[in-house]
């Protein structure tokens, strides 16, 4: 698209980050979402070491392995969106939109219309790659999901975050449990039935400059350089996002046993 042609477009804020790790990253998304005005895209290459995320309702001993958990002292946070759970590690990627309610025309601030918008952005990106679909709220090629998605609405703005699976360590998988509310696609596949390595079919590097040039399709797209520290310091805001104690987790292996 030329720049004759962008204008108009609604102004989209890109920032990338390189192993940031994925608990600042979701109180930096947190915070976007209900302190900032703009339109915001944040794509994080890896974090720093493998971590479990869990959705806003989540319940640890409904989803983990929690022996395993704490015997290997995996973190595990809990999120401020909702949406399932995944272990990330530096073999993820993640991106995330931060969008007003009138940001992407024609989209209502309702997770399925959201969810069909994304699906439409992506197929730009894996244009030339058999069988990627959005297949329920799953990133999929054929039957094999290889990017989970998790929303948050507000009466105003909405984010739509997706950790994509470039890599994985099967042994991490191990940490999960199968939920009790699958996808209906996964029918009772374990984890490494169910998903695969977005690394056999597109580079990394490729990958993230296709999103971002998917992006510049919908917005006009400003690089930012943000500053965490100072980020981090907006006044009266509290964050819903947060690491779980380990006395919480132990507590929770009680209940499960």
């Amino acid at each position: 698209m030329s720049s004759t042609q962008r204008v108009g477009l609604p102004l989209m804020n890109l920032v990338r980050f390189k192993g940031l790790p994925i608990l600042k990253q979701l109180h930096l998304e947190e915070q976007l979402l209900r302190t900032s005005s703009d339109n915001w895209c944040l794509i994080n290459d890896g974090t720093d070491a493998p971590t479990i995320v869990m959705g806003l309702s989540g319940k640890p001993f409904e989803l983990l392995e929690l022996g395993s958990v704490l015997q290997d002292q995996i973190p595990v946070i809990r999120r401020f969106s909702g949406g399932g759970t995944v272990i990330v590690d530096s073999g993820t990627i993640f991106v995330t939109l931060i969008c007003n309610r009138d940001a992407v025309p024609g989209v209502q601030p309702y997770p399925h219309a959201i969810m069909h918008w994304s699906g439409l952005l992506y197929n730009e990106v894996f244009k030339g790659i058999d069988d990627f679909q959005l297949r329920e709220n799953d990133y999929v090629f054929g039957n094999c999901k290889f990017g989970g998605n998790a929303q948050s609405i507000t009466k105003k703005r909405w984010v739509h975050h997706t950790s994509f699976l470039w890599d994985f360590e099967a042994r991490n998988m191990a940490y999960l449990k199968l939920p009790r509310k699958a996808p209906e696609y996964r029918l009772t596949r374990k984890h490494m039935e169910f998903v695969c390595r977005m690394k056999d079919y597109i580079t990394r590097p490729l990958f993230i400059d296709r999103t971002a040039k998917a992006i510049e399709n919908h917005f006009y797209v400003k690089p930012v350089d943000l500053e965490l520290d100072a980020a981090a310091c907006e006044a009266g805001f509290v964050r819903s996002t947060r690491l779980l104690m380990k006395q919480e987790l132990e507590e929770a292996l009680c209940t499960s046993t």
